[in-house]
């Protein structure tokens, strides 16, 4: 279902713009402005290779930083890999940013159809749908409201039913699990042991250990880019666990 051959990823760092005269003489007298212009590389991603098949579940870990999110946006098509390919064999359903498609000044109603839209989903569908999502979310009494006057958590909580309405083949996953209080967290997690058991293939990210060993099939541990291994999700968390606490 998802292949990656030998993929990475490089951003430029310390790209600068004359907003200014001032700002241009000012780098113009100071050395250090010149000599550190449009100069430094990051690679987020450093010649990754693998493959998850029909219907497995497997996770990424690894410190911040580590390439966990860059790689979840190159496998959705989000970015493209600087070097390398990715092949895809199905629909994929991201939810790697949620609630990142919604207008803030529009209600929670309007940004239901306007989410969907964004998600591929027609009019109809998100009409048949409709109360499904407010149901899921538990934010009826909160349809008129502008998102803008939201907390993070009920603009999460809005994103994941959207998100979550189908059964998608491909399900990229980012820390959504940990949206929402201790009520909706457990609905999230029924929500994923569904698909999961309905045959969806996920691609998890989440610096939760329990979840990932709860969930996974096997797990992928990355630092600074690199892939240090994959294979058991057990033995592989629980290294990563013992080299996080110095052990």
């Amino acid at each position: 279902m998802i292949t990656l051959e030998h993929v990475s990823m490089k951003f430029n760092l310390g790209i600068e713009k004359e907003f200014s005269i001032k700002q241009a003489f000012v780098n113009f007298f100071d050395p250090r402005k010149r000599k550190n212009k449009n100069k430094g590389t990051f690679l987020a991603l450093d010649d990754i290779s693998f493959n998850v098949k029909r219907g497995e579940v497997v996770g990424l870990i690894g410190s911040n930083g580590a390439g966990k999110s860059t790689m979840l946006k190159v496998v959705s098509g989000v970015m493209k890999p600087t070097k390398g390919k990715v092949k895809i064999n199905g629909v994929i359903s991201p939810m790697i940013e949620l609630g990142a498609g919604f207008d803030p000044e529009l209600t929670a109603r309007e940004n239901i159809y306007l989410n969907g839209a964004i998600l591929g989903y027609s009019k109809k569908f998100i009409e048949d749908k409709f109360d499904d999502i407010v149901e899921f979310s538990e934010l009826r009494d909160f349809l008129e409201v502008p998102v803008k006057n939201f907390s993070s958590g009920m603009t999460a909580k809005l994103a994941f039913s959207i998100a979550t309405i189908v059964n998608p083949e491909i399900l990229i996953v980012d820390e959504i699990l940990s949206v929402g209080d201790i009520k909706f967290q457990e609905k999230s997690k029924n929500k994923m042991m569904e698909l999961i058991k309905g045959g969806t293939t996920v691609l998890y990210v989440s610096h939760s250990l329990e979840s990932i060993k709860e969930l996974c099939d096997r797990v992928i541990w990355l630092e600074h880019g690199k892939m240090i291994k994959m294979g058991n999700t057990k033995e592989i968390c629980d290294e990563y666990y013992k080299k996080q606490m110095g052990q």
